[in-house]
């Protein structure tokens, strides 16, 4: 039976050699990589303590020493961290089976190499709801980052794990961020085996690996290639996504668009709300449904030249539009990227390699706020007596405080 109270031990394989990331490993374990200046390792604890954790297990093998002397026993971090060492060789059943008298009932297992913007309510939702004894997480991986290694049935179960990749029908990648019961360490065979041919291969059999699929992008330093994409993610790119029509400007009677660019009237103070945003150092985009153009009611030519012009006018006040993403289509049409549906943040995700956890969206109606829910953005509702100024000014102070 699955329990009831929170998930509060996450346990970090991290005993590789990291031949990958040689020469950067040559005296380094590899999760101690430097990224924007500080040690790889610490974005994951930091994001740990942030979700509610109070204790990491690191499992180590390679130069455990650069780990260990670095966090110590966590006190300076405010998180609780523990740790085994085992010899290099060691597969990653057999370390887990050496830390089992430090496990939790039930923790979260993670790969050392990969960050993803954990939310742990989220998951946890998800597995209680599932019923299945374990969970993993998996990137859907619709733009094709990598070669997919599960798949994943209708009723949200892994019905293939396949390490080698090569199984046909696969649709998604398995990025770590499992959780998993002391009982599942504790039946495994005495030789030197892995958790993920032991294991996995078991949970999937019985129909017990639920997964919670995520459509945001994860970073890894698994490789040297990947190294400039986690570095531009784990800057920070701070993004704030406006609704344009009843956020920007006026909003139009409902079933007519703005169709020309002198049509386009600009709502009080929501130029300086970009204008404060772009000078506070965030990202600002616009996420936007124009259905008008599959109704044949708003010309292509002249919605790029809508776009051009208040681009124009908020950089001419100081301020900066980083991107503009349109869903042109019909709803009808049922497509993934028209609001309530998350296409576009996610579209935006990948080009701006930013965090939709720490993001917000800005919009006037429940369809935006559902938008907001689904693509993980924090919400503010844009009403007449709360301008975008307003509301400019909120984010900065929640961000600051």
């Amino acid at each position: 039976m699955i329990m009831e109270k929170k998930i509060t031990q996450a346990v970090i394989l991290a005993g590789g050699l990291g031949t990958r990331l040689k020469p950067l490993t040559d005296h380094l374990a590899k999760p101690m990589i430097e990224i924007n200046g500080r040690p790889f390792a610490r974005y994951l604890v930091e994001m740990l303590k942030a979700q509610g954790f109070h204790e990491i297990v690191f499992l180590l093998g390679y130069l455990p020493e650069t780990v260990m002397d670095y966090f110590g026993d966590g006190e300076p971090f405010g998180i609780t961290i523990k740790y085994s060492v085992l010899p290099v060789e060691a597969e990653t059943g057999t370390r887990l089976r050496g830390a089992l008298g430090l496990l939790d009932e039930h923790f979260l297992l993670m790969y050392c190499d990969n960050y993803w913007p954990l939310q742990m309510d989220r998951v946890l939702e998800c597995w209680k709801k599932s019923g299945a004894e374990a969970l993993l997480t998996v990137y859907s991986n619709d733009d094709g980052l990598t070669k997919n290694n599960v798949k994943v049935s209708d009723a949200g179960l892994i019905e293939v794990y396949d390490k080698t990749r090569t199984a046909s029908g696969l649709q998604g990648v398995d990025i770590g961020f499992g959780i998993f019961s002391r009982k599942h360490v504790a039946s495994l065979p005495p030789a030197n085996v892995s958790f993920e041919r032991e294991v996995y291969a078991d949970l999937v059999a019985r129909g017990q690996l639920a997964a919670y699929v995520t459509r945001h992008r994860y970073y890894s330093i698994g490789s040297l290639s990947r190294l400039d994409s986690t570095r531009e993610y784990l800057k920070f790119n701070r993004v704030v996504f406006l609704d344009r029509d009843g956020v920007l400007n006026r909003k139009p009677a409902k079933g007519q668009y703005v169709t020309k660019p002198e049509e386009f009237v600009w709502l009080p103070d929501s130029i300086g709300g970009v204008v404060r945003l772009s000078k506070a150092g965030y990202r600002v985009c616009i996420v936007t449904n124009q259905a008008g153009v599959a109704r044949g009611m708003v010309d292509p030519q002249d919605l790029q030249k809508i776009h051009e012009g208040l681009s124009t006018e908020v950089e001419r006040s100081g301020g900066h539009i980083d991107a503009i993403y349109c869903c042109p289509h019909h709803w009808d049409e049922k497509c993934q990227c028209r609001k309530p549906q998350p296409g576009m943040f996610f579209s935006a995700q990948r080009s701006l390699h930013c965090d939709l956890t720490r993001s917000y969206f800005v919009g006037d109606q429940d369809d935006d706020r559902l938008a907001a829910e689904r693509a993980g953005c924090r919400f503010k509702l844009k009403s007449e007596a709360f301008t975008l100024l307003d509301i400019a000014q909120e984010i900065i102070r929640e961000d600051n405080s």
